[in-house]
């Protein structure tokens, strides 16, 4: 999978690099996603800007950590070849207000969050959800889990 990153907005950091070890590391525990035909675009920017997808995509009208946009269907990516012409997987984009202030509330470092959030959200592009239920949550914390610890990153989900 190659990322295509863009950060407006976000303090100057290795957030480039963060974000190809993320997706690294969700290659590995899911592996449709290591398919080198993938592209994925991942913005980090403002809460304004994510507050503009969320009220024109989703009709939510509010700021969130981080939106995810699938552009193929998971049994498409589940039968993509190997070989072939570069496919879009989706977009991704973080809300640097937002991740730093629910870093801060979790008392983990923003980098930490941040990778977590793009685990988080390529898990969505490849079809993994957490809203319909109780098991589906399970099992996508379960792989955000095992690629945060590839990472080194603590369980985000150990303090419930």
């Amino acid at each position: 999978m190659e990322l295509e990153i863009d950060c407006e907005g976000w303090p100057s950091g290795d957030w480039e690099g963060l974000a190809t070890r993320a997706g690294k590391a969700a290659g590995e525990i899911a592996p449709e996603l290591a398919n080198a035909r993938l592209l994925v675009s991942v913005l980090f920017t403002s809460d304004d800007e994510v507050h503009t997808l969320n009220r024109e995509w989703r009709d939510r009208d509010k700021p969130t950590n981080v939106l995810s946009f699938p552009m193929m269907e998971r049994d498409d990516l589940l039968n993509l070849a190997a070989d072939g012409p570069p496919e879009m997987l989706g977009d991704i984009a973080l809300a640097y207000e937002t991740c730093e202030r629910e870093a801060g509330e979790k008392e983990v470092p923003l980098e930490h969050h941040a990778s977590h959030l793009i685990i988080h959200g390529l898990l969505h592009l490849a079809g993994h959800d957490h809203v319909h239920s109780d098991e589906e949550a399970e099992a996508m914390e379960a792989l955000e889990r095992q690629a945060l610890a590839k990472l080194g990153i603590a369980d985000p989900y150990g303090d419930r």
